[in-house]
């Protein structure tokens, strides 16, 4: 090979590894932007229904900004479309419960969740810790951010803490901002009845909280027993917001057909090895988003109906996943 043949060559795969390089930033890009557009047209079709509907998603704090890192810009028809955003495992949890999150990993997640804060937007932050002392530290670090905070003593989110409750106010809480502490009891396993599960939220002074639509077996809880919900016991109200993933599919909910285990639809995709019964999602597909929203059977139109005040929407992180 003679030295300009040797110079082609050279230049060839340069330009080839310039190709794979963009391609791989492209596809970066497209999993997060495809994931911005799921949670506008989720916020656009819940207030188109319901103005005020709150949406908050969690975890993916990343598309917050355009570039998807705190060097960027706030990323502005995203953050429009959402009412706060929740964060797991900030100050504790995010290697191992009740184990102080490394600082580099809680610098990383906080300049980004400051984008968010500094355009007005409520922080809701779960640390996953149990020791008091933890519990204290957890609440101080998350108050001296501008966070709202839950410290849960257990990730399964099926039991209500015993420590004495953070910010407590007997207010009566009609928007997002003004509430200081929300509880997080997504898994009612611990509750035989829905009697039981009204009675136990309601004895406390939670000014949000999250739940799931259903107490088991795919039975929802009524608009009435929402209602029931929003009373605190020192005579407040509280707002209640509905969780539900858009970044999996959970082999326990209604629309979970035994057929797919064999036979999967091309949006379904491999199961979550770390949570059983919940499979990666091909969440740009059309097919999977009219199981969600934008249709008078979708998940998010049950959620509406029974009178919740907005949805908390989890795997959001789903880009994760594609980009690697």
């Amino acid at each position: 090979m003679n030295r300009y043949s040797t110079i082609l060559l050279a230049i060839g795969l340069f330009l080839i590894s310039c190709k794979k390089n963009n391609t791989s930033e492209d596809n970066e890009s497209s999993y997060k932007q495809q994931m911005r557009e799921l949670v506008i047209s989720i916020s656009a079709y819940a207030k188109s229904i319901k103005p005020g509907f709150i949406i908050i998603p969690q975890n993916g704090i990343e598309l917050v900004s355009d570039n998807g890192a705190s060097s960027g810009q706030p990323h502005k028809s995203y953050l429009d479309a959402i009412d706060g955003n929740g964060q797991e495992d900030l100050f504790f949890g995010y290697k191992k419960d009740d184990q102080a999150t490394p600082a580099k990993d809680n610098n990383y997640l906080r300049a980004l969740l400051d984008i968010s804060k500094n355009a007005g937007k409520v922080i809701l932050v779960t640390d996953y810790c149990a020791t008091p002392s933890k519990v204290i530290s957890s609440y101080r670090q998350n108050s001296d951010a501008g966070y709202i905070s839950f410290a849960a003593n257990k990730r399964t989110l099926n039991a209500i803490p015993a420590s004495p409750l953070h910010n407590e106010n007997a207010g009566i809480i009609s928007n997002l901002a003004q509430a200081r502490n929300f509880l997080y009891l997504i898994n009612p396993d611990a509750f035989n009845t829905k009697e039981a599960f009204i009675d136990a939220v309601t004895a406390t002074n939670y000014d949000l909280l999250l739940m799931d639509l259903f107490i088991s077996d795919n039975i929802s809880f009524t608009a009435a027993e929402i209602n029931q919900l929003r009373n605190k016991d020192n005579g407040g109200k509280r707002m209640v917001i509905c969780y539900i993933s858009v970044g999996e599919a959970e082999q326990y909910r209604y629309y979970w057909q035994s057929s797919w285990r064999n036979h999967p639809p091309a949006w379904l995709d491999k199961e979550n090895p770390a949570w059983a019964g919940n499979f990666k999602v091909k969440y740009w597909d059309s097919a999977w988003q009219n199981i969600i929203y934008g249709n008078d059977a979708s998940y998010l139109k049950r959620i509406i109906d029974a009178g919740f005040d907005g949805a908390y929407l989890d795997i959001i992180d789903a880009f994760e996943y594609y980009e690697k």
